[in-house]
C-alpha cells in the first residue's frame, strides 16, 4: 500500500490513519506507544515521527510505503 505526501512528510500517527490500519489518532497512539508498529524495519515509539518519500511502515502485517 502507498501514501502519497501532499506536504514535505506525515507523521506516523496520520499515516497509519490515512492508509486504514487504525480506526482513530488514540488507537495509533496505543499501538504505536505499544511497539507495534516498525519505520523502516525498527521499532517506532513516537506517534509524531515525520515520515519523508521512502521511508516504510509495518503495522499487523501490513506496510504502508511513503511517495511523494
Amino acid at each position: 500500500m502507498e501514501i502519497k505526501l501532499r506536504d514535505e512528510f506525515i507523521k506516523l500517527g496520520q499515516a497509519l490513519k490515512a492508509a486504514g490500519l487504525v480506526e482513530s489518532g488514540l488507537f495509533a497512539k496505543l499501538v504505536i506507544k505499544d511497539g507495534l508498529v516498525k519505520v523502516n524495519g525498527t521499532i517506532e515509539y513516537q506517534r509524531g515521527k515525520k515520515l519523508y518519500d521512502g521511508d516504510i511502515v509495518s503495522y499487523d502485517g501490513e506496510e504502508i510505503k511513503i511517495v511523494k
